[in-house]
């Protein structure tokens, strides 16, 4: 059997590890099962769950293989782990086995450590098959790997409280002033579902756009939010009526996960950041969510300065890298001076362009 690149598939059958321990690809039938395990494992999160399979596969045609650990030769044996895995081939950015792209982390999540290495180790075999240049793992624990690891990227997370105002009050006094001077600039949030999602995805494309980064199609959204329904939640700023910010929360496992956010540049003086994201946890407090995720940060670049003012707890991210012919790590980021040229020559395309182009380049960058 291949893939959609025409390159075969590994085999469907279990593989057996140490021990007991089976590694097999997740069904539609696991799905159950799948994010019930989510859900009550350390370190499950929104990103875990199955139903990101299904999105990948049908709106970026990319294979999902979603590996799933059991102890004993039952196939209904309880779950003992999973890795959610994306592979994208591309011959602008390589061949890239990926949990998990365009979002903030993935990784295995396992009752044990041994049981993580497994997975971790099935996927770097699942890489040679796949012929992929490289296997990148975006943890938010460390695994018990001989893998390199990146640490350039933090995890920002905001402990809340049942009642928003003591929230408020555990903010530093110039940060509280400053939530207060944006609210006086006319601005008011409002949030719901899929009747904010149009407004979401223009902001979204003027922002994104200004960064020099191709945007995923408007289809990729509605899918997500048709797929997530009420775990799916817009918000949209205003000024004097106008939208000026927007950002697309996802929920899962106690936690608000921020996952995209865009603010109309020409609108920065006003601040809009400080009331939206004031309004989301807020928000967050009175639907009972213990934690807010500010999502992934470059260590000691602004936005990490941004997201500690809201009291954001700093957690290393760890992300791992396997190459099947044992070359370096790669350099997929904004440092490479290579796609600096390229987000430069992005910024000066016209809107039609990019509306055209970006959605086919998007899916191609994790």
């Amino acid at each position: 059997m291949t893939d959609g690149s025409g390159h075969a598939h590994a085999a469907s059958s279990p593989i057996s590890h140490a021990g007991t321990l089976r590694i097999s690809n997740a069904t539609a039938t696991d799905r159950a099962a799948w994010d019930e395990y989510v859900s009550s494992a350390a370190g499950g999160s929104f990103y875990h769950r199955f139903d990101w399979k299904t999105v990948v596969e049908q709106e970026f045609g990319h294979r999902a293989d979603y590996l799933i650990a059991r102890h004993g030769t039952d196939p209904q044996a309880p779950i003992a782990g999973v890795l959610p895995l994306v592979f994208i081939p591309s011959r602008l950015f390589g061949r890239i086995l990926c949990s998990l792209p365009f979002m903030n982390y993935g990784g295995p999540i396992a009752d044990d450590a041994a049981t993580a290495s497994a997975l971790a180790a099935h996927a770097a075999q699942l890489s040679g098959t796949l012929r992929a240049n490289y296997l990148e793992l975006r943890c938010a624990a460390p695994l018990e790997t001989t893998m390199p690891v990146s640490l350039r990227k933090v995890s920002m997370t905001v402990p809340l409280k049942s009642d928003p105002e003591k929230l408020f009050a555990s903010f530093t006094s110039k940060h509280r002033t400053n939530i207060r001077r944006a609210q006086k600039n006319d601005l008011d949030v409002i949030a719901g579902g899929a009747e904010h999602l149009d407004t979401f995805y223009a902001l979204l494309e003027q922002s994104w756009k200004s960064l020099g980064t191709p945007l995923y199609s408007r289809s990729y959204f509605q899918k997500i939010v048709a797929t997530f329904g009420d775990d799916i939640r817009i918000f949209v700023c205003r000024h004097k009526g106008a939208p000026i910010a927007v950002a697309l929360n996802g929920h899962g496992n106690g936690t608000v996960e921020g996952i995209w956010a865009a603010a109309l540049p020409e609108f920065r003086n006003l601040q809009p950041n400080y009331v939206l994201y004031w309004e989301m946890m807020r928000d967050a407090c009175a639907r009972g969510f213990a934690r807010f995720h500010l999502g992934r940060s470059t260590a000691d670049s602004g936005a990490e300065q941004f997201k500690s003012k809201w009291n954001a707890e700093t957690e290393q991210l760890y992300w791992y890298f396997h190459r099947p012919d044992g070359g370096p790590m790669p350099e997929l980021n904004v440092d490479n001076p290579k796609y600096r040229l390229a987000i430069s020559a992005w910024q000066r395309l016209p809107m039609w362009v990019t509306r055209a182009i970006g959605p086919r380049l998007a899916r191609l960058i994790p």
